[in-house]
């Protein structure tokens, strides 16, 4: 990057920390510094709650994600508008009318401590290491794109997120990510717009989708009810739904954003915004992923997006081989560079023969590139057994700072550097909310001080920030990192909705009973993941439906052994 590039980054990381300061000075309390004193207009509330969910991850891996397999992921969130409603109707009215810090509070009001602790503590456990993944993923991109330490990134990261959220808490929070939030949509607008400019004169945004898709890239709809793969519009409407109503509706980082709104209208409506933006944001994001694939049919991709990888191979005893992949790669791209003229001159000409003709070709140059690449890969794992071949994470960045002109290219990573910060102060917020109100007064402290609360949420805030920054600097080999987060949440996030679905709706079945199949469900849902079998999607189905079932089943099984106790003592 050059010195325009860094003082833009490091300008607009700086600002960030000295706004959140700014804006949260002045606290006095706990619900000051837990919940802003829930004092939030809407739009607070939906920008907080999108800054939440998108994290850096989104940026850099869905545009990879879109580079190598279409658009079809966008149908992961097709089941959060639904979600929404759900929410607006049900969970917002509960949570308010009973003035809860977490959402785990009120299951102890309608269960019982031990099911409140065992969710909280569910929580704890995968907020807390999916969080040190999103402060990774950024760190990991950066530092090998840039050449920077990996080590010294993730703390740069980590140490901007915990400074301004240990002092100024939730308030914090939510405004850098108002602010945040406005540079990121306005860097996208920026970098779409730049990446049609890229493109060759006669190559529009409506000709550079045809290209794409004839290449297979603008599949955003998948139809068909395929239990093995993970993007259809089935898996997302239905593991989707059940995905994103447990994360909205019971992870404490998305209950805590919407909470600091001011009435359950503003809550509400912070809500329904993010309904309405969410899907289209992220089509954006994919759709900008799916035009760098058209920029590479014009400007020779590298074989592999890693070059910290290449590199090494390149210095390695396999560099005569990889020399001669390369030379083949060469070679592909320059037939491929014509198929793609002839494409488009048969698109001007709307020769429907040509256009066929065409795209029956470049998939067959495709797989043959495919191939070149999958012998690269091969000899990378040869070379280093402890490299990671996925290279999705890298596509986006990769083509900014080899493509952009400066200073945009410092804004585009402030971009990923404000992601990630601005979920990850959400996280280590909620982190320290949970353990404050749940764990320590619940359990250890019952009657303390406003003083000492406000104490403690300081200290939990910079204790759990600490704690995820270690597990980034330990975190490694993770594949597409957006996946892994979403499959880390699957693992839990099923259990937990269908603890609360029975505490809201199912309201013979008392605490005991939900507890045991809490736990067994859990047990069930990650044999299952082990096992490899479904779409992990679907994981939050099963642990939703599971709870349900099993507790109804213990439940009657309890009233029985009562029933039969009872008369038994009264012969």
């Amino acid at each position: 990057m050059s010195t325009v590039d860094w003082a833009v980054l490091l300008l607009t990381l700086l600002s960030i920390v000295a706004y959140g300061i700014y804006k949260s000075r002045g606290i006095k309390n706990i619900d000051g510094y837990l919940l802003g004193n829930r004092s939030l207009p809407w739009y607070h509330v939906g920008l907080s709650v999108m800054a939440t969910q998108a994290s850096a991850i989104t940026f850099l891996s869905a545009p990879g994600l879109a580079y190598s397999s279409g658009m079809s992921f966008v149908q992961f969130y097709f089941g959060l508008p639904l979600a929404m409603i759900v929410l607006c109707i049900t969970f917002i009215p509960i949570f308010h009318r009973l003035k809860v810090f977490t959402a785990y509070e009120f299951l102890e009001k309608r269960f019982d401590v031990k099911t409140r602790g065992l969710t909280a503590l569910l929580f704890l456990i995968q907020r807390g290491i999916s969080t040190g993944i999103t402060i990774f993923a950024p760190s990991l991109i950066i530092s090998t794109i840039l050449h920077i330490d990996l080590t010294l990134t993730t703390l740069i990261i980590g140490s901007f997120v915990v400074i301004y959220t240990t002092y100024g808490g939730t308030k914090a929070v939510s405004h850098t990510q108002l602010l945040q939030m406005s540079i990121i949509f306005g860097s996208l607008l920026i970098a779409g717009m730049l990446v049609i400019h890229l493109l060759p004169a006669d190559i529009g945004l409506s000709k550079a989708l045809h290209i794409a898709g004839k290449s297979g890239k603008t599949n955003a709809l998948d139809f068909t009810f395929d239990l093995n793969n993970n993007y259809t519009l089935w898996t997302g409407l239905i593991g989707g739904f059940f995905l994103q109503l447990s994360y909205f509706g019971t992870d404490q980082s998305q209950v805590g954003r919407y909470l600091t709104g001011s009435s359950i209208k503003e809550s509400r409506m912070g809500l329904i915004m993010n309904g309405l933006l969410k899907v289209p944001m992220q089509f954006a994001i994919l759709l900008i992923g799916v035009l760098v694939f058209t920029y590479y049919q014009y400007h020779q991709p590298p074989i592999f997006f890693n070059q910290v990888e290449v590199q090494k191979l390149k210095e390695s005893q396999y560099a005569a081989s990889y020399q001669e992949l390369e030379q083949k790669h060469t070679q592909l791209f320059q037939q491929r560079e014509s198929l793609v003229n002839g494409l488009s001159t048969a698109l001007d000409q709307e020769d429907q023969g040509g256009i066929e003709a065409s795209r029956s070709a470049l998939h067959q140059l495709n797989a043959q590139m495919q191939q070149v690449k999958d012998s690269t890969l091969t000899l990378i794992k040869k070379n280093n057994p402890a490299a990671e071949t996925n290279d999705n994470n890298y596509v986006f960045l990769s083509f900014v700072t080899k493509a952009f002109p400066k200073g945009l290219i410092g804004l585009l990573i402030a971009v990923i550097f404000l992601a990630s910060m601005g979920s990850t102060a959400s996280a280590i917020n909620s982190l320290a909310s949970t353990t404050t109100i749940d764990i320590y007064k619940r359990f250890i402290n019952r009657n303390a001080t406003e003083r000492q609360d406000l104490f403690w949420s300081r200290i939990f805030t910079l204790i759990w920030g600490i704690f995820t920054v270690v597990i980034a600097l330990y975190a490694n080999r993770l594949g597409n990192l957006l996946e892994a987060v979403n499959i880390l949440g699957s693992l839990f996030y099923g259990t937990i909705l269908g603890i609360f679905i029975v505490a809201f709706y199912l309201k013979k079945i008392q605490g005991k009973a939900v507890f045991i199949a809490a736990i067994l469900s859990e047990i069930m849902v990650i044999g299952i993941w082990y096992l490899d079998k479904i779409p992990f999607l679907w994981l939050n189905l099963i642990g939703c439906v599971a709870v349900m079932i099993i507790a109804y089943f213990i439940q009657l099984s309890l009233r029985n052994d009562t029933t039969a106790s009872n008369r038994s003592s009264n012969p």
